[in-house]
């Protein structure tokens, strides 16, 4: 495993409930300012594996991104269960509900 990918899974594995990461932001922390689109990978990829919480990973602008109808409301009631706020529409406030500083 590559040191981006590994950094990749312990960002993830470190947010706390009720927060949520962009992937963007995700890539800039482990290494890589530009790999957002990395990290969809490994989370496609590896969240079973390594017990990934996959659903507090949004886009750049807070909104669920998943195409999937069925994961995408998954992701939104993973979100509100742990008192995160998520629009009909499937945004999430980023000033609110970023996890910073991990």
């Amino acid at each position: 495993m590559n040191t981006f990918t590994k950094n990749v899974i312990e960002i993830i594995q470190t947010i706390p409930e009720g927060k949520v990461m962009t992937y963007g932001q995700i890539a800039a922390m482990a290494g890589s300012p530009r790999g957002a689109r990395q990290v969809v990978r490994i989370l496609h990829s590896m969240s079973r594996k390594y017990r990934l919480c996959w659903h507090r990973v949004v886009n750049a602008q807070g909104k669920i991104s998943i195409k999937n109808e069925e994961a995408y409301q998954l992701q939104m009631m993973l979100l509100q269960n742990e008192g995160v706020a998520v629009t009909h529409d499937g945004y999430v406030n980023l000033e609110q509900y970023r996890a910073n500083g991990i």
